[in-house]
């Protein structure tokens, strides 16, 4: 594993990065709190996500899905247990936003668990003017 001392680089995935992506977020997927991606999935989705390495290894990653000029979404992040609490998570979800204003995209939402962690990074429950995202359920899971 990677010395503690080592940067942490954040980058674009590239296709040398399925096969470690997958196995970084595989348990993530077991304790159900990622949906779970094939490899052809994953290489479909590449290039909307980031990478956090470190010494050579990726220990970090987060996608952000467009789905129009208004809307993008941070998913899939995901930072491994050795790294949690030493800025990973920010350094991924700043990347996301990063990108989500190059694109010029208005707003950018994070559907999470992890509340305070989002909003540490800038997110907050509500947008100007009360808008609250509601959800309904159509499938069971």
């Amino acid at each position: 594993m990677s010395d503690s001392t080592d940067p942490i680089v954040v980058r674009p995935a590239r296709g040398s990065d399925i096969q470690p992506l997958s196995a970084l977020i595989a348990p993530f997927v077991e304790q159900r709190k990622l949906l779970p991606r094939t490899i052809a999935e994953l290489a479909l989705l590449l290039p909307n996500y980031f990478v956090a390495e470190c010494g050579g290894n990726i220990v970090g990653c987060a996608a952000l899905e467009i789905y129009s000029s208004k809307l993008a979404e941070v998913r899939s992040l995901v930072v491994a247990p050795d790294f949690q609490g030493r800025g990973v998570g920010k350094k991924l979800v700043q990347a996301c936003v990063d990108r989500a204003r190059d694109e010029q995209i208005l707003e950018v939402m994070a559907i999470t668990s992890a509340d305070e962690f989002f909003q540490s990074c800038g997110f907050d429950f509500t947008l100007p003017g009360e808008k609250k995202a509601l959800f309904l359920q159509t499938r069971v899971l």
